[in-house]
């Protein structure tokens, strides 16, 4: 089992690992101009991460259902995945174009964005929504290939369009001197190019010469499914929003120290999900297949090898983190102001693997329900948290978030052990 595990999971961590290692190097690139141009690309990117996440479904819902029909050799239910993800991917991407001036001025207002960062902020938004189309039709076909137990196309696409992207806004900031213009020209290029080359292997490998028009036939389970996990990944944006939100009122300090923080929460989240995604394909297969002995197993071996990389992400962190913030900014009270917040860095994988290693088995299950009512209650609790501590302690906003981090594993845990024989059958 460990094999077949490590097999999927490879790939993912490795293509993962280059997904925060973008968002590092647009900070830096910004971090290094001036703590405005810092706080400003956090709170640009968070915008685009607090609507696109909302999507997130498209990948985690298109995996779970093709993993089941892949374990069941139900071709026919393949193909008819692909095709109502593909189909609502479009839909969505041209809402969101659509409705870019109300988006925008909403995010303005949900992430507090003051008059310091609001035209660079703009200057971003502006440019970067163009990538839409491109972002959810990818987040539709990398989950169609994880659940195909595909993850090598995953892999060496991500790569290709993280090392474009990181070459192109390099060029494109420091060369043509377009400032955070550059950043978003060189995002919405490289994410085309991506998904370019998704549709020529989905053409040439498994000889997808046309998407076809959706049947009606299990429309109700596909977005019933789709809507448990959008609702979630609505709580669980929120919950950064609130982050940067409560941040950025706060001081201009903080919000740049955050931003470089949550970067090395990023390394760690992409990195353990890497195992997560493993899970999700070998939990929907062995559920199609009706093993429930190997579904058993392979959640046992992603705590195992779970608990192994938030270990060593903690060491990491403890060891290296003053030294990869000062790649990040020269700006020395930022730096400074970092140190006092170093105990985080350490406890934030530990705290939060369980989470994310649960979050890969119930996408693996198709058990949206409770992930979706288990990530509102922790957003409820985390908000109300940080309320009651931020007049007793400076550093509210991670004690709060760490345990809204715990809180999940934790409600997750005592869910599987309730309810673990009905849903392996």
């Amino acid at each position: 089992m460990n094999k077949e595990i490590f097999k999927l999971a490879g790939p993912n961590i490795i293509s993962n690992i280059s997904v925060p290692l973008l968002s590092t190097v647009d900070v830096a690139l910004m971090g290094h101009l001036s703590v405005v141009h810092l706080g400003a690309i956090g709170l640009a990117t968070m915008i685009f991460n607090f609507f696109y996440w909302n999507f997130g479904f498209l990948r985690m819902g298109t995996t779970g259902l093709v993993a089941q029909a892949y374990g069941a050799d139900d071709q026919s239910a393949i193909r008819e995945y692909l095709s109502k993800g593909v189909f609502l991917a479009i839909g969505l991407a041209v809402l969101i174009i659509i409705c870019q001036y109300p988006i925008g001025l909403f995010s303005s207002w949900v992430l507090g964005i003051g008059s310091d960062h609001h035209e660079l902020v703009w200057s971003y938004f502006n440019i970067r929504i163009w990538s839409a189309p491109a972002t959810l039709l990818t987040y539709c076909l990398f989950g169609w290939f994880f659940g195909m137990q595909n993850t090598i196309v995953p892999m060496c696409v991500t790569i290709l369009v993280n090392l474009l992207n990181i070459t192109l806004s390099y060029y494109l900031v420091v060369v043509q001197g377009l400032d955070i213009q550059g950043v978003a020209l060189g995002t919405i290029i490289a994410e085309y190019v991506g998904l370019a080359v998704l549709f020529a292997i989905l053409l040439i490998r498994y000889k997808m010469k046309r998407i076809n028009i959706p049947s009606l036939d299990g429309l109700t389970r596909f977005f019933t499914i789709n809507r448990d996990l959008f609702i979630r990944t609505v709580a669980l944006t929120s919950a950064f929003a609130f982050f940067y939100r409560q941040s950025a009122l706060s001081s201009e300090l903080l919000l740049a120290v955050n931003v470089v923080l949550l970067q090395f929460l990023a390394w760690m989240s992409y990195g353990i999900d890497g195992l997560a995604y493993a899970s999700e394909s070998l939990v929907g297969k062995y559920k199609g297949r009706k093993d429930s002995a190997a579904l058993t197993q392979v959640v046992k071996s992603s705590f195992i090898w779970g608990s192994v990389m938030a270990i060593c992400m903690s060491l990491l962190f403890a060891s290296t983190s003053e030294n990869i913030a000062s790649l990040l900014t020269s700006d020395a009270s930022v730096l400074e102001a970092i140190r006092d917040y170093n105990i985080w860095l350490v406890a934030m994988p530990l705290l939060a693997f369980t989470c994310y290693i649960w979050d890969g088995i119930f996408i693996g299950l198709t058990q949206t329900s409770m992930m979706r009512d288990s990530m509102i209650l922790s957003l409820g609790l985390y908000i109300l948290s940080y309320f009651l501590l931020r007049s007793l302690y400076p550093n509210a906003i991670w004690v709060s978030f760490a345990i809204f981090l715990g809180l999940r594993g934790v409600i997750m845990t005592i869910y599987w052990f309730a309810h673990t024989s009905v849903i392996t059958e």
